[in-house]
């Protein structure tokens, strides 16, 4: 094989023990019970409960009509067979035949009850994993790959569905027709009724062998099913990439790779339900077999009649079909088990807004549709990025510290903007902390207007200062599965950026600067200290409001499969139209939209893939700045446009930010120049604070990476 033969193999293999690897594996099946398991499914049932025992109670009375179509025959051979009695004959046969018709009807019955029911659970347990899938943090979706959550919320529920219509009632069932044929075989002879027994102790054991080794082999599969599906999203949506480096042979290796250890996992699964399906269906065979033998004899010797023996083998003949389905009921019910198990490995995660009352439940019953966002196909706006539920109290963050007070700060000079309410205070001292690099005292920002403040937070609002603007204060953070003992990437972080200013924010890669803006909306939590918003924590305010006061462009936009007006208007607030989108539009310089074959009807496509990577981070732009919000966070929200667009965006944007309090992570000077003050980022503090000029006449570090090099944010 050639060397770069070699190479594409092993990154095929690389690609498949990734994939094996993204998912964090919680527990094992090993020690798990599927009945205390399968139990917390009970309150997704409730409500459905009374179809559900009425569907097993017609599915038993079903099956136990069946178990007199025997005793109908014994009458038959005894009496009108034996005694030549023509009309006795038709009669029997007639109660054949409406006991058949009863049988098939009930079982249609138990379908109908089942149908409905077990479809609104299944869509209750789908809604509420795609709440939860919204509510949790960021963290959780860097940890897990998309294709377990995938396969979660489609083939384990399905797998959910079929339990709950065929296998559980049917356990029951089974279970209810075998007494009853056991106690009816006894009565009619209690010898031959012992040597149908025979074979139970051998094969409750095989049973028992055979639920605890398939219980492990359905975990492997269920979870070899998200792998394989994590492999098939990434290659849909890297499409570009895969066939652009030639890798289409090289992915498809990393493909059969991993369906290959699927189909193995599936054989093993179809060979141990071969063996306790032989092992079910020969005992009980040989147990008939013997019985016939033995009970002919009796009646050569007139110990027994010949009805009776028609009917204890016809009664024998009616639980085939209840003992031999034994085997792939434990099948099934093993399968619902590990799904049930995975489906609440997500539920279980606590979500990151735990602690405070959400409007949103995910309690079973609440409704379909989430209250989270409405879908694209429901003709609302698109569902929201994680986190976009409904709260309303905080959970603090580890090692965060309680709001602070107001803390007065006269704004000497300031007057009133017109039209509007007196202008908060924009002065400020130098940043804590920073270190040399002097910062002159600057007097307020020309335009800023008055923050608001929501009257829904807690009473002691009147006492913060409304104008504070936005503060870092001894800000640490680690990421949840860094390596232990590694420093942190953000190590006491102090930075002021005054109400109506905008701060720029540089660093060399991997400083930490993508990181250090996701906090303020609280994608990610502080490991320590504190970051307040006109002098209030924000872990004391509700994720919902203070995403609604922070609006956040990623350097790396996403586009959902919805329309361009969809797309942007996802960040303004209910109510906004048409206006506010052609006014975002025009800031963000997204004019092309216009001219798109729909207009802002068009729809864009998954990830927005039909439009160019300009376009995309235009609309993105525009999503950030259409409902004024209060603050602004951009990461580097200019690197996909040309000079002459980027100059068109950066001279619209200047009004915008004339009316906000931002914060911009910036890579190069023309971004650099939009903000009043630029912030050093390096080795996880701020090292310096001042305006372009004066960092780059004081601090080599600044001047070099504003030398023309271009760098990316973590």
């Amino acid at each position: 094989m050639s060397r770069c033969g070699t190479a594409k193999t092993r990154w095929a293999s690389a690609v498949a023990v990734r994939t094996l690897a993204m998912m964090p594996m919680t527990r094992t099946t090993a020690d798990r019970s599927a009945v205390r398991t399968l139990l917390r499914l009970w309150p997704y049932v409730r409500p459905v409960r009374a179809r559900l025992f009425t569907a097993a109670a017609v599915a038993v009375v079903a099956s136990c009509i069946g178990l007199v179509i025997p005793l109908v025959l014994k009458w038959l051979v005894d009496g009108p067979v034996a005694g030549h009695d023509p009309a006795g004959v038709w009669l029997g046969a007639l109660c054949l035949l409406l006991l058949g018709i009863a049988e098939a009807v009930l079982f249609g019955i138990r379908r109908w009850l089942v149908a409905r029911p077990l479809s609104h659970v299944e869509a209750e347990m789908r809604a509420g994993l795609y709440r939860r899938l919204q509510r949790l943090p960021v963290a959780f979706h860097d940890r897990w790959a998309s294709g377990q959550l995938l396969s979660r919320g489609t083939t384990d529920l399905m797998l959910l569905r079929m339990f709950l219509a065929f296998p559980l009632t049917f356990l029951l069932v089974n279970g209810v027709t075998i007494l009853v044929g056991v106690i009816i075989m006894l009565v009619q002879d209690w010898r031959l009724g012992l040597v149908i027994l025979g074979p139970a102790v051998p094969v409750m054991w095989t049973c028992a062998v055979f639920e605890r080794r398939y219980a492990q082999v359905a975990r492997r599969a269920q979870d070899q099913v998200g792998d394989l599906t994590t492999v098939v999203e990434e290659s849909v949506l890297g499409i570009r990439v895969v066939k652009g480096f030639g890798r289409h042979r090289s992915q498809a290796r990393a493909f059969r790779e991993l369906a290959g250890r699927l189909r193995g996992t599936e054989l093993r699964k179809a060979r141990l339900l071969a063996t306790i399906w032989g092992v079910i269906v020969a005992l009980p065979e040989l147990a008939i077999g013997a019985a016939l033998v033995l009970g002919t004899v009796r009646v050569a010797d007139g110990e027994l009649s010949a009805g009776t023996l028609v009917a204890f083998l016809s009664t024998a003949l009616a639980l085939r079909w209840p003992v031999d389905s034994i085997g792939f009921l434990l099948a099934m019910t093993q399968e619902a088990a590990t799904a049930t198990e995975r489906y609440f490995e997500v539920m279980d995660e606590a979500p990151e807004d735990a602690g405070e009352e959400s409007g949103e439940g995910t309690a079973p019953g609440a409704g379909v549709v989430g209250a989270s966002g409405a879908h694209p196909e429901s003709g609302g706006r698109p569902t929201p990025v994680p986190g976009s539920g409904p709260a309303a109290g905080g959970r603090p963050a580890p090692g965060s510290r309680p709001a602070a007070g107001a803390r007065p700060a006269p704004a000497p000079g300031s007057r009133p903007v017109a039209g509007a309410r007196p202008a908060p205070v924009l002065g400020s001292g130098p940043v804590a902390g920073a270190r040399p690099v002097p910062v002159p005292e600057s007097g307020p920002v020309a335009g800023a207007r008055p923050v608001p403040v929501p009257g829904s937070l807690p009473a002691p609002r009147a006492e913060v200062c409304a104008g504070d603007g936005i503060r870092f204060e001894g800000v640490r953070f680690r990421y949840p599965d860094a390596a232990p003992g590694s420093p942190p990437l953000l190590d006491g972080v102090d930075l002021h950026i005054r109400a109506g200013e905008s701060m720029a924010l540089v660093g060399a890669t991997g400083s930490g600067k993508t990181t250090l803006t996701a906090l303020v909306p609280r994608l990610y939590e502080v490991t320590s200290g504190r970051i307040t918003l006109n002098g209030v924590d924000i872990t004391g305010i509700p994720r919902e409001e203070l995403r609604s006061r922070v609006a956040v462009a990623f350097e790396e936009p996403t586009l959902f499969s919805a329309t361009v007006g969809e797309n942007v208007l996802m960040g303004a607030p209910d109510g906004a139209g048409k206006p506010e989108l052609d006014r975002a539009l025009a800031i963000a310089r997204a004019d092309f939209a216009h001219a798109l074959p729909q207009g802002t009807d068009t729809r864009v496509g998954e990830q927005g893939l039909s439009l160019s990577g300009g376009q995309r981070q235009r609309l993105a732009l525009a999503r950030a700045v259409v409902g004024r919000p209060e603050f602004l966070v951009l990461d580097d929200p200019l690197s996909a446009l040309d000079v002459h667009t980027e100059a068109a965006v950066e001279a619209a944007l200047r009004q915008v930010l004339a009316d906000t309090t931002a914060l911009i992570v910036a890579h190069r000077p023309s971004t650099v120049l939009l903000a009043d003050r630029v912030a050093l980022l390096s080795g996880g503090r701020i090292a310096a604070v001042g305006t372009h000029r004066q960092l780059l006449r004081d601090n080599a570090e600044y001047a070099h990476l504003m030398s023309g090099e271009r760098e990316e944010s973590r």
